[in-house]
């Protein structure tokens, strides 16, 4: 009986220790939607350029990279749970950068691209 007890204890062990890693191995599909801030117009072939993040804000070195469709979208699966730094380059368009903490099964983020602002110059 005391036997039965020990492998019960360790089969309830080994599927708890399972579980937590799973848990700390969870994946994201996220979901990208690129427009013009001044009109909301799609921006199509816009570069997303992905970077996982460490605690201590420092990116690390490989990254992916997206196109968006005609429509301003794209998708990608399998973005481990975690800190993400996400930079959107666009032809004609200012370049757009932001850090998001990815803690759920599907995110969508909405990225607003904004003109370029004006160079001042000292030269006529």
């Amino acid at each position: 009986m005391i036997h039965l007890r020990r492998v019960a204890v360790f089969i309830v062990f080994v599927a708890l220790t399972m579980a937590v890693g799973l848990a700390e191995h969870k994946s994201a599909t996220l979901q990208f939607v690129v427009v013009k801030d001044e009109n909301g117009k799609p921006v199509r072939n816009a570069e997303i350029v992905l970077h996982a993040v460490d605690k201590h804000g420092k990116q690390h070195s490989d990254g992916l990279e997206l196109k968006t469709h005609e429509d301003g979208k794209a998708q990608i699966g399998g973005i481990s749970y975690g800190k993400i730094r996400v930079q959107v380059i666009a032809h004609g368009l200012r370049t757009f950068g932001e850090d998001y903490d990815i803690n759920q099964p599907s995110h969508e983020i909405t990225i607003k691209m904004q003109k370029p602002q004006e160079q001042l110059t000292i030269y006529k």
